[in-house]
């Protein structure tokens, strides 16, 4: 019985399964990690390194690319501004051609004298007091009715608007205009003097509607010219 068994135990010792041995396994643990580690290896490779970048060459384009964006902005700017002029100079253009704009006739003057009697006399205008040899122009547009020594107004200039109203400008040093001419509204038409009655260099300005000379304050406030507060609407 004994023998029996002993020869039955050693029959299954005969046929167990032989495991695997331990060192195929950590082979191919070992290899697949240096495969990955190759990979990496390569990969890496193929990217630059920063540190092997030559500084000057990175100040170099940072320095192109700052230079490349302030052209651009500079170029928008200059655009611009371009646009802005020639839209200024457009609305100066249309303001000068237009036939209903009413202008000073110069700044920077003090305001003396006013329409009204003075004595027994009437003092038929609004006298302008400014340096000799300031220049001045027309206030509105029109043709020039007369032009050069007018009696009392010294040299002078006046201006036909064609809707029954004229402005005298007087005391001048001299004029650039002559008789026929037209005008527009800004043209410079003469330089501020001293001639005729006057007391010192001055421009005095007279309006007239249908021949009849009136208070030029209130007439030109109707035209938007504030002649006492040096204002008017084309520069508002």
């Amino acid at each position: 019985m004994r023998q029996r068994l002993s020869s039955e135990k050693d029959r299954y010792r005969g046929r167990r399964r032989v495991p695997t041995p331990p060192r195929s396994r950590y082979a191919i643990v070992v290899t697949g990690a240096f495969v990955g580690a190759g990979v990496v290896a390569l990969g890496a490779s193929a990217m630059p390194d920063a540190k092997a970048v030559d500084p000057q060459v990175l100040d170099a384009l940072h320095g192109t690319a700052v230079d490349n964006a302030l052209q651009e902005r500079g170029q928008s700017a200059e655009k611009a501004s371009r646009s802005d002029d020639r839209s200024a100079d457009k609305l100066a253009t249309s303001l000068a051609d237009s036939s209903d704009v009413w202008q000073l006739p110069l700044t920077g003057y003090t305001f003396t004298n006013p329409y009204g009697m003075q004595g027994k006399q009437l003092h038929a205008g609004i006298d302008l007091v400014a340096p000799e040899g300031t220049p001045f122009a027309a206030m509105h547009a029109g043709v020039v009715k007369e032009a050069g020594w007018i009696g009392g107004y010294g040299m002078a200039v006046i201006i036909d608007h064609g809707d029954g109203t004229e402005v005298i400008y007087g005391h001048a040093r001299q004029v650039f205009v002559q008789k026929g001419q037209e005008v527009k509204a800004g043209d410079m038409i003469g330089l501020v003097g001293s001639t005729g009655h006057a007391y010192g260099s001055q421009l005095c300005i007279e309006t007239q509607v249908d021949g009849e000379s009136t208070d030029p304050i209130p007439f030109l406030k109707e035209r938007e010219v504030d002649i006492q507060l040096q204002v008017a609407s084309i520069y508002g």
